[in-house]
């Protein structure tokens, strides 16, 4: 055997060893604690928000086992326990299960007759605080389990290249997946960040003996570039011995979150249909209605900081507080983006100045429609722009439905051009104020990684995703990473 590092060092750990056993039974009482405290709270919100209609009474067999145990059987149905999936996946699913639980108990409530009795706004708490308690509780459980890396599951990584370096570095990041990688095999020269992550354990050829001596039970295959032959010769191998093996196929740019998979020909042929979400009407309706609401909450709350951001761009360079720029919009059609003026007033003539004088600058333009040192950036500006509140005004251009809180970046129309065969997927919906190039380095990701980030989110919309990428948002803010 050719491995790099003995598999006798790298055998499982007693922690992670019966992870599949035990982690469902953690997670069970995690969220069995989650209802309950959901019903504490809404038991007594009800009870502070309608005094006068009497105590809410409820049953100690209600409290402590229907209505919990309810709500822990849905989440078994939605493979809560059962599936690693992406953190934002484990919240639409949550969301999903809650739902259902609750109209559940609704119903038993009326088949028992004891609906009458039952305050609907302690229901409406109850649905609320469940589905926030139980993120919350997960989350604090994963993390934790993730710190003392206590209940991971081992995972033997097949294949070290780009691919395999970069969706390893997202397991590592994402909190739902749970996976601890023992090591990789690689039959060619390793990617530097798979070699700093794990340690080689052999070549492709080793997988049984390696399997045999760590004990692993999972394996991913990482390696794109494989043929269907080499693929189906893994799994016959392999399958005998592990619990589980995934691959991950060359798909190229295809919209794979919108992917659906069915088996044909008694599982011998596999069929793949691509949806479009926004193409459905009640989908649209949804992200209008979250980019309202949200919105008009974002806008309330920050009233004090547009006053305060508004007097000190006065005070630092008098003139306008709010600029307006023209940029490409939803079906191609133009509009003004509203921004705090982060520049002087005479920021185009000087801009033309600049360009004419300093060819470096010229290409460095031409290339990104952007200046890393741009001499026009005022004092204020420069603060504003590194923390991202210059785009605050664009909260008026969500509510006028010209942008959407997330969507792909506004362009204008001289870099129509670099978006190629792209543009359509751009046209089909709002610009937002956040995406994907927004919350993956902004500035230090090219060009055309934004035009392939921007084409994914369209063909990938969700409705959870768009949370996600709020939440990386103020992450990303508050790290000021890759903003100039």
């Amino acid at each position: 055997m050719s491995a790099c590092k003995s598999c006798s060092e790298i055998r499982i750990s007693i922690k992670n060893k019966y992870t599949t056993i035990i982690l469902p039974l953690v997670l069970t009482i995690g969220d069995y604690c989650a209802i309950v405290c959901a019903e504490s709270v809404a038991f007594y919100l009800r009870n502070f928000f309608i005094p006068n209609d009497g105590v809410l009474h409820i049953s100690w067999l209600s409290w402590y086992v229907i209505c919990p145990v309810t709500y822990i059987i849905f989440m078994q149905a939605s493979e809560l326990y059962t599936r690693r999936m992406q953190f934002w996946r484990i919240i639409s699913h949550i969301f999903n299960a809650n739902v259902y639980a609750t109209v559940t108990v609704i119903v038993m409530m009326y088949a028992a007759q004891i609906a009458g009795t039952t305050s609907r706004l302690f229901l409406a708490f109850l649905w609320f605080f469940a589905f926030c308690f139980v993120i919350l509780f997960r989350f604090i459980i994963k993390k934790i389990l993730e710190k003392f890396c206590i209940l991971q599951v081992p995972v033997l990584v097949m294949g070290a290249g780009k691919t395999a370096a970069l969706v390893l570095e997202y397991f590592q990041h994402d909190t739902g997946m749970g996976h601890h990688f023992i090591g990789y095999l690689e039959d060619h020269i390793p990617n530097p960040k798979v070699t700093a992550m794990m340690p080689q354990l052999g070549k492709f050829q080793d997988a049984e003996q390696v399997i045999k001596e760590t004990g692993v039970r999972h394996v991913v295959v990482i390696a794109p570039g494989l043929n269907t032959n080499a693929v189906q010769e893994i799994v016959y191998r392999l399958q005998p011995l592990v619990k589980s093996i995934s691959f991950i196929p060359d798909m190229g740019n295809m919209p794979l979150a919108v992917l659906n998979m069915e088996s044909l020909i008694d599982g011998r042929i596999v069929a793949f249909s691509v949806r479009n979400n926004l193409a459905r009407w009640y989908n649209r309706w949804i992200k209008r209605i979250f980019d309202i609401v949200c919105t008009v909450i974002g806008i309330l709350c920050l009233m004090p900081v547009f006053l305060i951001i508004a007097i000190w761009i006065y005070r630092d360079s008098p003139g306008p507080v709010i600029f307006k720029h023209r940029r490409v919009g939803k079906k191609g059609k133009s509009f003004s983006c509203y921004k705090f003026r982060s520049m002087c007033v005479d920021a185009d003539e000087k801009l033309q100045r600049v360009l004419a004088a300093d060819p470096k600058a010229r290409a460095e333009w031409e290339s990104e429609f952007k200046l890393k040192d741009d001499p026009r950036i005022t004092r204020s500006g420069a603060f504003l722009r590194k923390t991202s509140l210059d785009e605050l005004p664009q909260l008026f251009n969500v509510l006028k439905g010209d942008m959407s809180l997330v969507g792909p970046r506004p362009i204008i129309r001289e870099e129509i051009p670099r978006y190629g065969k792209h543009i359509d997927d751009f046209y089909m919906v709002r610009p937002g104020i956040t995406g994907m190039w927004q919350t993956s380095g902004r500035n230090d990701v090219t060009y055309d990684e934004r035009v392939q980030m921007d084409t994914w989110y369209v063909r990938n919309w969700n409705v959870w995703f768009d949370m996600v990428l709020l939440w990386r948002t103020i992450k990303v803010v508050i790290c000021k990473k890759g903003a100039y």
